[in-house]
């Protein structure tokens, strides 16, 4: 099926007891047996549960995936996934990756004797004679909030050299713009959260898997763990991914008006977006996506300039997070990537200054209008 057909039907087969076109909140903890050992196929919520069930065949089908298993956040989808390493194995991880993500990697999964390396992973001939031996690698692409790309075909090929699994967080690109599986990746992640979902109403969280025998241990650890995703937010995401294909084009769209705006701004010092024909890596992007995104940094060249600016939005809203329909906007440094130190900061380049915008489906002279008296505010 297409795309665009997957998204309205994939795992969404009308109920079986009533025909409800729209899968239904199966919203109970438990159901009855009919004897010991005989039941229906459903036993326990934190189990099954077929909202849930219908949303992970809908995901794995709009990844290419064999399967998927939804959590309670993307971070608690993280977490599963790094049970496949333990004590004593290496996870080498792209550079400027999500701040929540650092924080779990060397916060918490390092007390646990998990090592942990953090490498620029745009240039994977140099990544490949800096990383040495690793068990996991774990990138994003675009990053965040810098948005450089990496190159996940050949990023495959150094991970399964060495034996290696390979996991693209893939929250900024959503699988309308880039299928990460389909270039040699064994595991995709989502922030549910973000451009799944796509109306700031729903925290949860994804992970996509090619090969049966890594979701046989993400389906165990999402029982034992139990940091499983709601059946009212598996709605909810459900309810968001029908309309995916028709919200990707126009996020991208907006972006392809406001990117332009903001590099062309005297008060605006240098803008990230892939887009860009100038944009490092921007062919390894073109190659490996079908679009550009939505989401773009610029610098503003000081945190007080940046602090007048977001003060100063009207239509756009400074919050934490990305993907809703509505453009948001954030201050990585005090925001999504205030775990990071200052000298880490400083190193990967994400400055006192710079913004990010999660560019809405509004209008875009709207969205302009309001960035430009903004900026006129610094």
């Amino acid at each position: 099926m297409g795309f665009a057909t997957d998204c309205i039907h994939a795992g969404q087969e009308p109920d079986p007891i009533t025909g409800a076109v729209t899968v239904p909140i199966y919203q109970t903890s438990t159901y009855a047996q009919e004897g010991l050992g005989r039941h229906k196929g459903y036993e326990y919520a934190r189990t099954h549960n077929l909202t849930r069930r219908s949303l992970e065949r809908n995901l794995a089908a709009l990844e290419g995936g064999t399967d998927a298993y939804c959590f309670a956040s993307g971070l608690a989808a993280t977490q599963a996934v790094l049970t496949f390493v333990g004590a004593g194995r290496r996870v080498v991880v792209s550079d400027n990756v999500y701040g929540g993500t650092h924080r779990l990697f060397t916060k918490i999964l390092a007390d646990y004797g998990v090592e942990f390396a953090f490498l620029d992973a745009s240039d994977p001939e140099g990544f490949a004679g800096r990383a040495g031996r690793f068990d996991l690698l774990w990138i994003e692409t675009p990053t965040n909030p810098l948005m450089k790309i990496c190159d996940i075909a050949a990023l495959a090929e150094v991970a399964h050299g060495q034996e290696a699994l390979l996991v693209v967080d893939n929250t900024f690109m959503s699988p309308f713009f880039q299928r990460p599986l389909a270039l040699g990746a064994d595991v995709v992640v989502h922030s549910t959260t973000k451009f799944l979902n796509g109306h700031s109403d729903s925290v949860g969280g994804v992970a996509v898997v090619r090969d049966d025998r890594h979701g046989e241990r993400l389906r165990f650890v999402q029982n034992a763990a139990g940091g499983i995703l709601s059946p009212f937010d598996s709605w909810l995401v459900l309810r968001g991914t029908k309309t995916l294909h028709l919200r990707m084009p126009r996020h991208e769209e907006n972006a392809r008006v406001v990117a332009p705006f903001l590099s062309r701004h005297p008060k605006v010092g240098t803008v990230h977006w892939p887009g860009f024909p100038e944009h490092p890596n921007h062919e390894v992007h073109t190659r490996q996506a079908t679009g550009f995104g939505a989401m773009i940094s610029f610098d503003l060249g000081s945190v007080d300039a940046a602090g007048r600016f977001l003060e100063a939005v009207r239509l756009c809203t400074l919050g934490e997070s990305l993907g809703g329909v509505e453009t948001l906007v954030s201050h990585p440094a005090t925001m999504t990537h205030a775990g990071y130190t200052q000298p880490e900061r400083d190193a990967l380049g994400i400055s006192d200054g710079l913004v990010r915008i999660s560019v809405g489906c509004e209008d875009a002279d709207d969205l302009v209008s309001d960035l430009d008296q903004a900026l006129a505010a610094i």
